[in-house]
């Protein structure tokens, strides 16, 4: 049987102690009364991040208006990328990670309507290109599906830890290549499905959005693996990211819109000035409140909602004497008059 190479270093064998410490606590912090809206918000993490990889550039807050059906401005070919993630990130719950089947079954809808080869493997020859040219060609094509096939028996029948595997699957899915385009997308997906065979709650850890934040060492980890001929610094580096997820995802509760326009402005604040603020009344004054000269556009896209919307009530907030406006209109900050 092949047995894909690599080596666990003592850095590993550390860190696998170290993850399963935090995984129980983080099982416990998904229970907590806003659980619901953290695996919600940890999904559009996870999608936003990504395909953010891959060059899309939709904010997190568009990736969420696309998530509840809301019109986005974008090219139209990064709006069908987020609309087929969130439909193969549904899917979860129904792959099988040891399933070959059911990875070309994913990989078909994360790459609907965006390749004719949606589902299948490449026909032909693809290479991994990087600012400097060519970093890696992948194996040619007629070699793919027996490629495949290995290292899904490997997967299935191999007695290493979960963790160990993940990572190793992940890198040489990525070291095969075997799509014409969205292996990085569905390499990352898989190993979290191969990771919810150790514990569930890996289907709400967004490990993507660790990976985004840390692009270029995710690509020098392939690539130090790939000069030593082993998968061992790309496990290395993944287990480190996976570890520091589970740490920083287990913070305080999320706040509500309520809760935080409260804390900031007091429960008399409406009163004060005659009016009942709405959710996205709040939101705009909380966004201005800790970014005080952004703009109605940037309020918008990071709240949500259209400018022609923000900029109304904007002016409403300036006509009745909630804002006002100090330094000119480009270098000017916003004061909102709470004292």
């Amino acid at each position: 049987m092949y047995i894909p190479p690599f080596t666990v270093s003592t850095e590993a064998i550390n860190l696998i102690a170290d993850i399963s410490a935090q995984i129980e606590r983080y099982a416990i912090r998904l229970e907590q009364e806003d659980g619901l809206r953290l695996r919600k918000a940890n999904r559009i993490k996870t999608i936003h991040s990504s395909l953010a990889i891959e060059g899309n550039t939709l904010s997190e807050d568009e990736v969420r208006d696309v998530l509840e059906g809301k019109a986005v401005v974008a090219p139209i070919r990064q709006i069908q990328e987020v609309k087929n993630a969130i439909k193969t990130y549904e899917l979860y719950p129904t792959l099988d990670a040891f399933k070959e089947k059911d990875l070309l079954k994913a990989h078909g809808v994360m790459m609907e309507a965006l390749v004719d080869e949606a589902g299948c493997y490449r026909r032909g020859g693809v290479g991994v290109f990087g600012n400097r040219g060519l970093v890696h060609l992948a194996p040619p094509a007629e070699r793919v599906p027996q490629l495949m096939g290995d290292l899904f028996n490997w997967l299935k029948s191999s007695k290493d830890h979960l963790l160990i595997r993940s990572c190793v699957f992940h890198y040489e899915f990525e070291f095969i290549h075997p799509f014409i385009d969205g292996n990085g997308r569905t390499g990352r997906l898989w190993q979290s499905l191969i990771l919810g065979k150790l514990h569930p709650l890996f289907e709400h850890l967004p490990v993507e959005n660790m990976v985004y934040a840390n692009q270029q060492k995710y690509y020098d980890a392939i690539n130090a693996s790939t000069s030593a001929g082993q998968s061992g610094p790309f496990i290395d580096f993944m287990l480190g990211e996976i570890y520091q997820t589970l740490k920083v995802h287990q913070g305080e509760p999320l706040p509500t819109t309520d809760d935080e326009f409260g804390i900031r402005f007091g429960d008399e604040f409406g009163i004060k000035f005659g009016i009942k603020f709405g959710i996205s009344d709040k939101q705009i004054l909380l966004a201005l409140h800790s970014a005080p000269s952004s703009t109605a556009a940037e309020i918008a896209q990071r709240i949500g909602i259209s400018q022609r919307a923000v900029e109304k009530q904007m002016k409403k907030f300036k006509d009745l004497g909630i804002i006002h406006r100090e330094g000119s209109r480009k270098n000017g900050l916003w004061v909102i008059n709470n004292q």
